[in-house]
C-alpha cells in the first residue's frame, strides 16, 4: 500500500514539475540559430514536450515509467545511464553525457550545449555530428534530416566501393558491347565483300 502512495505522490510531483522539465531555452536558441521550425521532439518523445497526457508525456505514464522518469530526473551527475520515457535517444544521451545539473546550468547559455556535445557523437550515423545537427536544427536521430550536401558527401564516401564497382562493371559492359557491335560490322562487311553467292 505504501508503494502505491509513493508512486501516486511521485506522479503528482512529476506532473507539477513537467513544465520545468521542458527546457524551451534550447528550442528557442535552435530556432533562432537555424531558422528552422524546431519543436520539442528534438529531445523529447512528444513534439509538444513532456507536459500533457499524450504518448510520451507525463500524464500518460504508468507506475513503472514514472519510476524510470524519476531515476532519469535524479541523474544530476554525468555517466548515469538513463532511459527516460519522455526523452528520445538524443535527450537521454545528453543526460548521460552531461548530467541533469549541467543541462540546467546550460539553460542560460544554450549555444554552449553544442560545445558540450561530443564532436564525434553521431547517433543517426548520417556523417553529421550531433553537435552540428543541434546548431542546424536538424534531427540527430533521423539520418535523412540534415544538410543535403553533407548527406550526399557522406553517402558518397560510404558507398565509394560499390560506386567504383558499378563504374568498372558499366565500363566493361560498354567495352564488350562496343566490341560485339564492331565484330558484327566486320562480319557484315566481309559478307558484302564476298558478293552474292553463286548457286
Amino acid at each position: 500500500m505504501t508503494r502505491r502512495i509513493a508512486v501516486t505522490l511521485m506522479f503528482a510531483v512529476l506532473a507539477l514539475d513537467a513544465r520545468a522539465a521542458a527546457h524551451n531555452e534550447f528550442q528557442t536558441f535552435v530556432r533562432k540559430n537555424s531558422g528552422r521550425p524546431v519543436d520539442c521532439a528534438l529531445c523529447h518523445v512528444h513534439s509538444n514536450g513532456p507536459e500533457g497526457t499524450g504518448a510520451g508525456q507525463v500524464g500518460s505514464l504508468n507506475p513503472a515509467e514514472l519510476e524510470r522518469l524519476g531515476r532519469a530526473r535524479a541523474a544530476f551527475e554525468p555517466g548515469t545511464i538513463v532511459d527516460s520515457p519522455i526523452l528520445n535517444g538524443f535527450g537521454d544521451s545528453l543526460v548521460v553525457r552531461l548530467g541533469k545539473k549541467r543541462i540546467l546550468e546550460l539553460r542560460s547559455a544554450p549555444a554552449e550545449l553544442a560545445v558540450e556535445i561530443s564532436q564525434t557523437s553521431d547517433l543517426d550515423l548520417d556523417g553529421i555530428s550531433d553537435s552540428s545537427e543541434y546548431l542546424a536544427g536538424t534531427h540527430p536521430l533521423i539520418a535523412s534530416d540534415g544538410n543535403p550536401w553533407s548527406l550526399f558527401l557522406h553517402n558518397l564516401r560510404r558507398r565509394a566501393f560499390q560506386l567504383s564497382m558499378i563504374t568498372v562493371a558499366t565500363g566493361l559492359g560498354l567495352f564488350g558491347f562496343i566490341n560485339l557491335l564492331h565484330g558484327f560490322a566486320l562480319r557484315l562487311r566481309a559478307r558484302q565483300d564476298q558478293g552474292p553467292m553463286s548457286a
